[in-house]
């Protein structure tokens, strides 16, 4: 069945603006959906253990958090390489995020059997619920507030503005993220690690380009030493354990890197993107000039 020739052509999430099929939107898309999918097989087969849906809720707060940091990660990324086409699929990653956030809650309304009244007690009573609640509540407004029409009631800057909240949203969302997790907060510190960077990174850009060799040098590494000293900290509030050993296991790689140092590669990574990306801008030039 063809689609009505009156649909819009960013209706259809693998067009361009212009209406054309987009291979790399259609491809952006299916790996939106793989974690989804991939979760529906594990639980189809049994494989998400005793307490499946617990599992599941888990699952998908997780890949929330992630799409959520990619999303975020669309415009350094499209200014270290250069590459504007990436900005046509910040919208569609951040509605994912918004999706697999939504139904983190109504997952977690199931293993509550639909008691709403339980459900709300639940969000209001406990301190992690309400913040992700909150976190929730925010994605909704800038997924709703996304889209073209939008951006033309607000106007522009308000609409910019008002889409800058999403940094205050992820700091909530990493805060539920280690809250919930308890004892082992290996995953949310390394998301408050990236999410620093981030942030440090959106400081030092300058409008419309990417920040020099020498600041995402800086960066990198500002943001390591904040992911070890957020874990240290975290350690030393939660459960009493004295902030030096914390730091020091950073420096032991037997039982794996820790967050920090993980932040660390991944800066070295947009880094060493942006050395071999200038260095392909300064062939570019040097041909054009012979």
């Amino acid at each position: 069945m063809s689609l009505p020739l009156s649909l819009p052509p960013l209706a259809v999430p693998w067009r361009d603006r212009q209406g054309s099929f987009s291979p790399f939107k259609l491809a952006v898309l299916v790996g939106l959906f793989l974690p989804g999918l991939w979760l529906a097989a594990l639980a189809a087969q049994g494989q998400l253990g005793g307490r499946p849906i617990m599992e599941a809720i888990h699952t998908t707060g997780l890949w929330a958090v992630r799409i959520l940091w990619l999303s975020l990660l669309v415009t350094p990324a499209r200014q270290l390489l250069r590459w504007p086409r990436l900005m046509l699929v910040r919208r569609m990653v951040g509605l994912g995020a918004m999706a697999y956030a939504l139904l983190h809650l109504v997952l977690y309304a199931l293993e509550l059997k639909w008691d709403l009244a339980r459900l709300v007690t639940e969000i209001a009573l406990r301190i992690y619920l309400t913040i992700g609640f909150v976190a929730l509540l925010g994605l909704v407004v800038l997924g709703v507030t996304s889209t073209d029409g939008w951006v033309k009631r607000l106007g522009g800057r308000r609409w910019a503005l008002l889409h800058k909240v999403v940094y205050g949203l992820a700091g909530l969302a990493v805060l539920h993220f280690a809250l919930q997790s308890k004892i082992d907060v290996t995953e949310a510190v390394l998301m408050a690690g990236l999410l620093l960077w981030l942030l440090g990174y959106r400081a030092l850009a300058p409008k419309g380009g990417a920040p020099g060799i020498g600041r995402l040098v800086l960066l990198g590494v500002g943001a390591a030493l904040g992911t070890a000293l957020i874990e240290a900290a975290w350690y030393g509030v939660a459960t009493g354990v004295p902030p030096l050993p914390v730091l020091e296991a950073n420096l032991d790689v037997d039982f794996g890197l820790r967050p920090a140092l993980w932040v660390g590669i991944a800066a070295a990574g947009m880094l060493a993107l942006r050395l071999v990306r200038g260095q392909g801008q300064k062939k570019k030039k040097a041909r054009a000039g012979e």
